[in-house]
This record gives structure tokens, sequence and C-alpha cells, in this order.
């Protein structure tokens, strides 16, 4: 009998003036691509690891405050991210090949719309979470949470987490 691998989450960044919590609700069917991402590590991680129903935590980075501002679900298997091989997109990469693609994506659908949104400083305060990955290596657009995180971030906001 095959065992279920656990639900593993992960915190991806956005910068809510380019793409938004909201432009992922309004998207067709609540899900989009996310594309764009050119660091091998935030690659490695959709590529490799992340997989379907795992949880996302949707951070809006470049905002005052930055926060959080929902959860979205992982809605696919990784595949090669199509804007690397397109010349007009601003993620084109001239070394990628088709046939030897370097940039990978994944799905992700929009899950839950924060009423309030969690501010940095304030998950920053809390002991769970400031040992976040986030808080470490700051740069990274795509970094692991884990389960512990994942429900403190919900506790900090007063809701129910689907775990």
């Amino acid at each position: 009998m095959a065992t279920k691998e656990p639900r593993q989450y992960w915190l991806m960044k956005t910068e809510p003036d380019v793409f938004s919590i909201d432009d992922l609700f309004k998207a067709e069917n609540k899900t989009t691509m996310w594309e764009g991402v050119r660091n091998f590590e935030a690659r490695n991680f959709m590529r490799d690891q992340m997989k379907v129903g795992d949880g996302v935590l949707i951070y809006h980075s470049n905002s005052k405050p930055p926060h959080i501002a929902g959860t979205a679900v992982v809605a696919s298997k990784s595949y090669p991210d199509p804007t690397q091989f397109d010349p007009k997109s601003e993620y084109f990469d001239k070394k990628s090949i088709e046939s030897q693609p370097i940039w990978y994506l994944v799905d992700v659908k929009h899950e839950v719309t924060f009423k309030e949104p969690l501010e940095r400083n304030r998950l920053q305060d809390c002991p769970i979470c400031s040992e976040m990955t986030l808080f470490k290596r700051n740069r990274l657009s795509i970094t692991p949470v884990s389960s512990e995180q994942w429900l403190a971030v919900h506790q900090l906001l007063g809701i129910k987490s689907k775990r």
C-alpha cells in the first residue's frame, strides 16, 4: 500500500505591485503559473520538492510593511517555465533550450486572503516564526516553512489552519 507523503509548506514572495494575492484570486480558476523564478535554490524547491497539495504562504515583499497576505496551494507538478524560451519575455534566458530547460515552475491556486495581513514585525516577534528561513535568507523568493510555523501563522491571525 502506498503511503501518502506528508504535506509540506512554503513561503513564496511576490511584489504586490507586480502580482498580488488579489491578482491570484482574480486569475482564471484562481490559479497561475509561478513563473520568472531565476534563482537556482528556489527553482530546486519547485522542481524537486514541491508536491500538489502543499501549502503556500503568499508574502508581499515589496510593500510597506511587508506581510503575509494569505495562503495558496501548489496545484501542479513542476514543469519547464515557458517564459525562459520567449525572447519577448522579461524572463527570457538565452541559455535555455526546450530540450534542456533550466527553469521550472509550479502552478499555484488561491486558497485564502487574510482579512488582516500578518505583518513582518509581528511574524518576527513570534518565537516559532522568528526561526523562519525568511529571516535568515531574506533574498530567497521561495523558502520552506515548517508545519509548526504554518500553524503559528494561522494562530497569530486567530484562524483555523488547513493542515
